[in-house]
């Protein structure tokens, strides 16, 4: 049995307790919820399968040491005391991110520099020699939290943010982060049992992170490296075996539709459905919100319409009247969800929330606010079976203090940090051993030579090769291949010439 280890799961204020159930789900052990964090164990697999398989996790960090510091001198020798051998040699390049939240720490470039000190220094007294920093592109990557005196050193096992899923071609302005927007559709609890609607869909993150989650497809699968890959102890077919397996997907039988009043967001968003390989289940039309009608199938309605912040519309409030107007009257029956900012917004849709749920976008301390439309009165809804709202919703909504106390809805100007960066401050490290690769240890012959995953597209025009219709590589590792759904969901696999044969689209190593 592997041995288990500290690990941290860092995520947006407010999906802290999502990415715990997720985390629960996944298989952790001793799992502890902190401000923008959550804390468990696990072992190699569990880490791998973190960051491929979290939908509302930005980071995967593994902590290596912990210590007292009032004072620069006291981080650099606390680092110098760690033996690095352990995880970096004269050919490897390393970087270092810092978080700090201290009177003495004032900037954390200044903490980033001592830990590389340390370790530079240390390689020159062992070896002559020093290794090299990579700030774009490092084989290590390490993370350095420090609150008051209390610090925290870790490995970084994911690299880029895991919102950076690999299926976004191109944006729009101000487009929703992908965890945020995974955190927003399991706070309502839909997975899949209905059709699922943006009508301001903007580039498509709603409707591609909806999609993900109807079919319990792990995030990962677009994305093309991890940092852990280029550590001394990967084990390359462990994470073969965890990339290719798709026993846990499940088949969606409804739909998802996307709409945008905007041709350019269509475009984009249909070109962002296209690289995930999802258009067999999400269609997405040029269409005002005004002009939105009754859905024949029932739905569950979430959208994330314009602040007035990062987007400028010549009407805000009226915008916002529009909304509650075709949710009153064209929605009957159906589940809305709105995440906003401003409470002179909410007034104007008119409409009493069952829910809100404190959430960030950004710096932005937003609101996500459920609504339950039903025809006619209150009391006839109820009488027939209606429910407004769960007793787990009036168990969240009578909770003190989820709000700020005489909360503004303005940018908040002084930021520290940004939101992505994460908060570890209530982070409780657990004294367990750390698994650590013997001095001796050497890579085993035939090492794991990295492989491509994940769609490989071009920012702008075709698709290669030419063809229109909706292709993109083989998921599968290595092959290079393409592959097309067709509208029923089915796939077929074209090698480089065009021809077509029969396959697993996700296991590549099929014979």
């Amino acid at each position: 049995m592997e041995q288990q280890f500290e690990l941290i799961a860092k995520t947006f204020m407010g999906l802290e307790p999502v990415l715990a159930k997720e985390l629960t789900q996944l298989g952790a052990n001793n799992i502890q919820i902190g401000r923008r964090m959550v804390s468990f164990t696990g072992d190699k697999e569990l880490m791998y399968r973190a960051n491929f398989a979290l939908h509302t996790a930005i980071k995967i960090l593994k902590p290596i040491h912990r210590f007292k510091a009032s004072s620069a001198d006291d981080v650099y020798e606390a680092i110098r005391q760690i033996d690095w051998r352990t995880y970096l040699d004269n050919d490897k390049t390393f970087a270092v991110d810092a978080v700090v939240f201290s009177e003495e720490f004032r900037h954390s470039k200044f903490v980033s520099y001592k830990v590389k000190d340390a370790i530079v220094d240390q390689f020159k007294e062992t070896t002559g020699q020093r290794p090299n920093i990579s700030v774009a592109n490092p084989d290590l990557r390490l993370h350095i939290h420090i609150a008051e005196t209390d610090a925290t050193l870790c490995l970084d096992s994911s690299g880029e943010s895991l919102h950076r899923r690999g299926y976004r071609q191109e944006s729009v302005e101000a487009p929703l982060n992908e965890v945020l927007a995974a955190g927003m559709i399991m706070q309502t609890g839909w997975q899949g049992d209905t059709d699922f609607i943006d009508p301001m869909c903007g580039s498509g993150t709603l409707l591609i992170e909806a999609a993900l989650i109807a079919c319990n497809m792990a995030p990962g699968v677009f994305r093309k490296a991890y940092a852990f890959e280029k550590w001394a102890d990967f084990d390359a077919d462990l994470f073969d075996r965890i990339y290719n397996d798709d026993s846990q997907e499940r088949p969606f039988h409804h739909h998802i539709y996307g709409y945008d009043i905007d041709p350019k967001a269509v475009n984009t968003a249909r070109m962002n459905v296209r690289a995930a390989g999802l258009s067999h289940i999400i269609t997405i039309e040029q269409q005002d919100f005004k002009d939105f009608t009754q859905p024949k199938e029932k739905a569950l309605l979430m959208t994330n319409p314009p602040y007035g912040e990062r987007i400028s519309t010549p009407d805000l409030l009226g915008t916002y009247r529009m909304i509650g107007e075709r949710l009153k009257h064209q929605f009957v029956g159906g589940e809305a969800w709105i995440l906003s900012y401003r409470e002179e917004c909410f007034e104007q849709i008119g409409l009493k929330p069952s829910l809100k749920i404190p959430l960030y976008n950004g710096s932005l301390e937003c609101e996500l606010r459920k609504y339950q439309l039903f025809d006619g009165k209150m009391r006839n809804f109820r009488s027939e079976g209606g429910t407004v709202k769960t007793e787990e919703e009036k168990r969240l909504m009578a909770e003190k203090h989820r709000f700020k106390k005489m909360r503004e809805f303005k940018e908040r100007i002084e930021q520290r940090e940004d939101n992505e960066e994460g908060d570890i401050r209530s982070f409780t490290f657990h004294h367990h051993d750390l698994k650590r690769r013997d001095d001796g240890d050497e890579r085993r012959e035939g090492r794991f030579a990295k492989r491509e995953r994940g769609a490989d597209f071009p920012k702008k025009g075709g698709w290669r090769g030419g063809d229109k219709d909706d292709r993109h590589f083989d998921k599968g590792r290595g092959k290079g291949n393409y592959f097309s759904s067709d509208n029923r969901g089915g796939h077929e696999r074209f090698d480089r010439s065009g021809g077509k044969k029969n396959f697993n689209p996700r296991r590549s190593h099929d014979k």
